[in-house]
């Protein structure tokens, strides 16, 4: 009696064809997920890749959460990032706009992660400003200020005038300004003067990389 013989291999058959296309589906997400990834590392700024270090958590979320707080004082960014240039020379080679007298501190999470800030104050410039592109400058009383620079075209959320607290969201990371690569420009300001953000935030309880 052929005919169940034939049945059975028919079903072997179907049966292997299914295993096929469920591995081919399989290595078509893994490969797609390996893409993504790759894109996301390609999106880091070059000027940050060049000098950068990878971060393990430094606040408390991962860029879609709320950042670490300590006192009065909070991170700019949620959780882990990248960091580029610290405060001080920091010549980057090629760059002919890119001042070697660094006065801020580069970080990044990756095109439109949410930039927070850092203390609460009132908000002076929100918009284009000089290289710095799209920013936001917050006036914290004390002589205390801090810049946010480079952030997306249309990604502020906040006004000149408003009245800010730590954590309050002011928009999205981006490469506007005098950049070439998404990145947070962080920097702060004591009497009009640039000071080291590294040694400032570490007073408050909050030290960067």
């Amino acid at each position: 009696m052929p005919a169940p013989v034939i049945v059975k291999g028919a079903a072997v058959v179907a049966s292997r064809s299914r295993l096929v296309r469920k591995l081919a589906l399989f290595l078509a997400i893994v490969g797609m997920a390996l893409l993504v990834g790759t894109a996301s590392a390609m999106a880091l700024p070059i000027a940050v890749l060049a000098t950068g270090t990878s971060a393990n958590a430094v606040g408390s979320g991962e860029g879609s959460g709320l950042p670490e707080v300590s006192g009065d004082w909070g991170y700019p960014l949620a959780g882990g990032y990248t960091k580029g240039r610290g405060f001080g020379y920091h010549p980057v080679h090629g760059c002919s706009f890119c001042s070697s007298d660094h006065k801020g501190y580069d970080m990044a999470q990756g095109c439109g992660a949410r930039i927070f800030a850092t203390g609460p104050g009132r908000v002076t410039i929100a918009g284009a400003h000089y290289g710095w592109g799209n920013t936001v400058i917050i006036d914290h009383g004390r002589g205390i200020e801090t810049l946010y620079g480079h952030m997306q075209w249309d990604s502020i959320r906040v006004h000149i005038g408003q009245r800010v607290e730590t954590g309050t969201v002011l928009g999205a990371e981006g490469n506007t300004g005098n950049s070439f690569g998404c990145h947070l420009h962080f920097e702060v300001r004591v009497d009009g003067t640039a000071v080291p953000p590294e040694r400032f935030m570490a007073a408050r309880g909050l030290p960067l990389q």
